[in-house]
């Protein structure tokens, strides 16, 4: 895939990792080391391999600690903050660091997740629906835990089930999203708000929202297992 110019992906970066305390004290959760470097280095690298050039890492809860370590470089990735001097939520966190990213869709993913979609076919799926968001989703046994995500025959969302409502295979947000900026001029938020359910699960059945299914390797270092299984397969 050739480079283009302005490829700038938000990285969410503020959890308190609170469910790592007990293994991991002192840094922020995508600081946790994992066979020795901090496990925002996979994320970067895979970034870097679908040519994205900038990063704008949403940063709250010791932010300081990864701007000491990567400063405003890494590789061929330029890196800039967007820090929260109170938290946002995901909404907020999102559009407070929208304002610094230049192009008119980005990509959003979390800092304490590896999610190994391949970017070249959902920015190809974002671009032909001509939305302003899409998001990927992740197939899995039992969607009880999680709360589920149901599409039409043409990738639209159709349903949003809250946790434990409905329980089986299905699907899950994958917490990856391509956004159009001009969303959050078409429904304002508060500064402070929740992107899942103030925006997405609130406006979905006025807006076309798509959604593309990953069977990408997926693990979540917020959970100690995982964090665990992580010094193994990364």
């Amino acid at each position: 895939m050739k480079n283009v110019e302005n490829k700038e992906v938000i990285i969410l970066a503020g959890g308190f990792g609170t469910r790592l305390q007990g293994v991991v004290k002192d840094v922020p959760k995508p600081m946790a080391p994992v066979n020795g470097r901090p496990f925002l280095t996979y994320i970067l690298d895979y970034l870097i391999e679908y040519q994205y050039n900038k990063v704008i890492l949403s940063v709250g809860y010791l932010h300081e600690k990864i701007e000491e370590y990567f400063g405003h470089q890494y590789k061929s990735l330029e890196i800039d903050y967007a820090v929260e001097t109170e938290p946002l939520g995901t909404g907020g966190g999102i559009a407070y660091a929208m304002s610094k990213c230049s192009s008119d869709n980005v990509l959003v993913i979390n800092g304490d997740t590896m999610f190994k979609v391949n970017l070249t076919e959902f920015e190809q799926f974002f671009t032909e629906k001509r939305c302003l968001l899409s998001i990927v989703l992740r197939e899995v046994e039992d969607v009880s835990r999680y709360g589920s995500v149901t599409i039409g025959n043409n990738n639209m969302i159709i349903l949003f089930s809250e946790k434990g409502i409905s329980a089986g295979h299905g699907f899950i947000n994958g917490g990856i999203y391509m956004i159009n900026r001009a969303l959050f001029d078409k429904y304002p938020q508060p500064k402070k708000f929740s992107f899942e359910k103030d925006l997405m699960e609130k406006y979905y059945t006025r807006e076309l929202f798509y959604a593309m299914p990953s069977d990408g390797y997926f693990i979540d270092i917020g959970i100690p297992e995982d964090y665990a299984r992580a010094q193994n397969e990364l």
